[in-house]
């Protein structure tokens, strides 16, 4: 589903710093994979890359048998719009939106009937257990909250890879749990693999396969136990 072959990536400036150099990943459909790695290796430089927000210096990239190098700027809006989920440590939810709203935003964006989209939200919703939450604004939940949305709204339009970047990093213990587990049982009901990145092991621990980032590349690390 997912083939990145040689991929290197450099700052500008700072004497051209390089972040990625040489990463070789294959990822299949409904695949879960954590990479690792020390803060400034590159893993947030890699999903950029992965989402098309940042062009590779070398190196190629296919989607669903897509050549991403291909595609022209409004190409890829539409193909990371319709086939990629988004989940920040940030959240990244729109404060004058309910939560309802919020989860709605990638179908409308998709042009999808009002029907359907009520019919989804209230679907996914309620399978992160906020189903009678759907009328709150976002200064009404808790951190944990905040990301079973993010999560929702990720995973709403059913896309085929969710790039994950530190959701738990501002969730306590029982908090990351809870969202980890949710993240891992709503991406595989809907068959999308994930590419999470994270500093936590019991993070990397819940996923299939675990990666490490590093100047050498990407390497497999030892199984997550």
């Amino acid at each position: 589903m997912l083939t990145l072959r040689g991929i290197a990536k450099a700052y500008r400036g700072e004497r051209g710093r390089p972040v990625l150099h040489d990463v070789d990943l294959t990822l299949n459909a409904g695949e879960y994979i954590a990479i690792v790695g020390e803060s400034g290796s590159g893993k947030s430089t890699l999903l950029n890359v992965i989402a098309g927000l940042d062009a590779p210096d070398a190196g190629s990239i296919r989607f669903d048998g897509i050549e991403l190098a291909g595609l022209d700027d409004d190409a890829m809006t539409r193909l990371r719009r319709l086939r990629m989920g988004f989940v920040f440590q940030a959240f990244h939810l729109l404060p004058h939106l309910t939560l309802a709203e919020n989860i709605a935003l990638p179908l409308a964006l998709l042009g999808v009937a009002r029907p359907e989209i009520d019919r989804r939200v209230a679907e996914i919703a309620e399978s992160v257990g906020l189903g009678d939450r759907a009328d709150s604004f976002p200064r009404e939940l808790s951190g944990g909250e905040l990301q079973r949305v993010a999560i929702a709204r990720a995973l709403v339009h059913r896309p085929r890879l969710v790039l994950a970047d530190e959701p738990t990093g501002n969730l306590d213990a029982a908090a990351a749990s809870g969202v980890l587990a949710m993240l891992r049982d709503r991406s595989r009901a809907a068959n999308s693999a994930v590419i999470l990145v994270t500093h936590s092991h019991a993070a990397a621990a819940s996923t299939d396969r675990v990666y490490r980032l590093s100047g050498s590349g990407l390497h497999p690390a030892r199984p997550a136990t």
